[in-house]
């Protein structure tokens, strides 16, 4: 049995040219046009129904769909579950200028991915950023604030408005404005700097020297005058000629200590001397001189006195400080001391060495030797004492100035002799340094007058005598004496008696056994008697039966004077026998310092 079924269509004439127009195809001509026709093969009939339209799934039919995959899409749309939609990846790219960043975004304006993915605007100081043109950059600014340089890596990196136009330049001069123009000096150019905020270095500019360049002929500190030499601190030195500092600045605070007529202070970071070494003093200058040398000279240099000049010399550039000149007299400035009343010692005794260097010099009324085995010349007992058989006056300036007379302790017998006797004069003439106002040298006062004659007529004398325009020294020059501000007190043995701590190496006891005698207690220590002669015990003549040691002495003492700054002085160290020539005295001389300070003139313990 042929099977049953229904057969929808859609569009009657079709069915109608498929039969041929035969009488059946006649009937379709009678059904109308409303829908399809149902045909039932069983009854050859036809019905008409509603109208079906291609892709009505309302029977259970599925339409196409959309797209399969993501090139079935448009660029910046992706295939998902049969339709497109926003999205991109490797193989779907985004629409230009987009860029596939996950999503597409414009990277030209976005601030996640400012330039490409990934990339995004950091905040930035003192601003607001935007991403133009795939560029992160201010887009505005905070109150008070301006982005000078267009730069996003600093925000708006200047407070306040800009200075001036980034690469923006001008004329500049940093000096004095009248000087521009004047001899050498001229304008430069700066530039503005990258950041708008300020202007950059003066470039190319000449500005004014300090001073002009010596004989240059050139208008150095563009003042309208070539080769200018002033001597600013009007200390006699000027640039040109070797004045390392003229005017108060980083080379010194007061110019006019400062010049090549100075002596170099220790340890105070100045160039003094302008000798372009700071610091550096004079070395000792007294290695290998000998003992019984008879230039005077050398014994300036014992007392480390370390430099020589000439009193006029050519070139005023060599007009430094030194020693001019020096001389051996009596006491009166005349005549010729005995050779051996003077030497040059490594020391004296066994315990007292040298203040400075390795010689100090000596003076005595006798021999100038100590018994340790000084020779040239060899040692000769002070006690009851060698006469020298010199004699002479006293210095005339010295005696006037004390009224003729020879001053004494108070207290004590004066002299009784007029004459200066066995007596040894040192005189040095010395262009002062132009920074100093004082010096001291260290003495040490040895004499057999003690303890026997101690404050009688017998008191041997020792002077240092300076002759300065300072008018602050003793009236009558002497710098060896002891001034408690009562009374002066002369270097002898006499001044055991001004102050304790003046005459302190003896032994105490009994003393003026030939005057009026007294117990003395100052001694401290007899040890650096030991080895000079003076520790020698035994009864002589005129000893007044003393049988001890044979003297004593004041230990080292500084004795210091003032000068006049740059000035040309002299000193005399002078030392003679009182009233008779017996019982001898001695004096050492070493470490001659300068001192920008002035001094109390006189001594004290040093």
């Amino acid at each position: 049995m042929a099977a049953r079924g229904v057969v929808r269509v859609s569009v009657l004439g079709v069915l109608a040219t498929a039969c041929g127009g035969d009488t059946r195809g006649d009937r379709f001509d009678s059904l109308g046009t409303g829908g399809p026709i149902t045909i039932d093969p069983t009854t050859d009939t036809a019905t008409e129904g509603a109208t079906t339209e291609v892709g009505d799934t309302t029977d259970g039919d599925t339409a196409e769909p959309d797209c399969t995959v993501d090139g079935d899409c448009e660029p910046g749309l992706v295939c998902a579950d049969g339709e497109c939609a926003p999205g991109c990846n490797e193989e779907q790219p985004c629409a230009e200028p987009q860029a596939c960043c996950g999503t597409c975004v414009d990277v030209a304006a976005d601030l996640e991915h400012c330039g490409g993915c990934d990339m995004p605007c950091n905040p930035a100081e003192h601003a607001t950023v935007a991403c133009v043109d795939a560029e992160c950059v201010p887009s505005g600014c905070e109150d008070g604030y301006t982005d000078c340089d267009g730069s996003i890596a600093n925000g708006c990196e200047t407070e306040g408005g800009c200075t001036c136009e980034p690469g923006a330049m001008q004329e500049c001069y940093s000096a004095d404005v009248t000087t521009m123009g004047v001899g050498p000096c001229t304008a430069g150019t700066q530039t503005c700097n990258e950041f708008g905020s300020a202007w950059g270095p003066c470039e190319g500019e000449v500005t004014p020297e300090l001073g002009d360049v010596c004989a240059n002929a050139i208008d150095d500190n563009c003042d309208g005058a070539v080769d200018e030499d002033p001597d600013a601190d009007a200390d006699g030195w000027t640039q040109c000629g070797g004045d390392c500092c003229d005017t108060p600045g980083r080379a010194c605070a007061n110019p006019e200590l400062v010049n090549p007529g100075a002596f170099e202070v220790p340890d105070n970071q100045v160039d003094d001397d302008c000798d372009a070494t700071a610091d550096n003093p004079l070395p000792a200058c007294d290695a290998g001189l000998a003992s019984n040398s008879a230039d005077p000279l050398h014994y300036a240099q014992a007392m480390d006195l370390c430099q020589f000049t000439d009193e006029a010399p050519a070139d005023p550039t060599e007009r430094v400080w030194g020693v001019i000149e020096g001389t051996f007299s009596l006491a009166s400035g005349a005549g010729n001391p005995a050779t051996q009343s003077r030497s040059l010692r490594d020391g004296f005794g066994s315990n007292v060495g040298n203040r400075l260097g390795d010689r100090l010099a000596v003076l005595s009324t006798g021999r100038a030797a100590d018994n340790a085995g000084d020779v040239n010349p060899g040692f000769a007992s002070f006690q009851l004492g060698q006469s020298m058989g010199t004699s002479s006056g006293f210095p005339a300036d010295w005696y006037a100035a004390n009224g003729n007379a020879v001053p004494n302790a108070p207290g004590c017998v004066d002299p009784i002799d007029t004459s200066a006797q066995n007596p040894v004069m040192l005189r040095l003439r010395v262009r002062v340094p132009t920074n100093a106002n004082s010096f001291s040298v260290d003495m040490y006062f040895f004499s057999a007058e003690y303890p026997e004659y101690v404050c009688t007529a017998f008191n041997d004398f020792f002077v240092t005598l300076v002759d300065s325009t300072e008018p602050t020294n003793p009236a009558d020059g002497n710098i060896a004496i002891y001034d408690d501000g009562a009374n002066t007190w002369p270097v002898g043995v006499n001044i055991l008696s001004a102050a304790n701590g003046l005459f302190t190496t003896c032994t105490d006891g009994t003393i003026s056994e030939c005057g009026t005698p007294e117990n003395y207690t100052g001694c401290t220590s007899n040890v650096e008697l030991l080895g000079t002669g003076f520790d020698l015990p035994g009864q002589v003549t005129y000893a007044c039966d003393y049988a001890g040691e044979a003297g004593g002495g004041t230990g080292w003492l500084a004795m210091a004077g003032n000068v006049t700054p740059g000035e040309t002085m002299e000193i005399r160290f002078a030392i003679w026998d009182t009233s008779d020539q017996l019982f001898d005295s001695l004096v050492l001389l070493d470490n001659w310092q300068w001192s920008v300070q002035a001094s109390e003139p006189g001594v004290r313990p040093g």
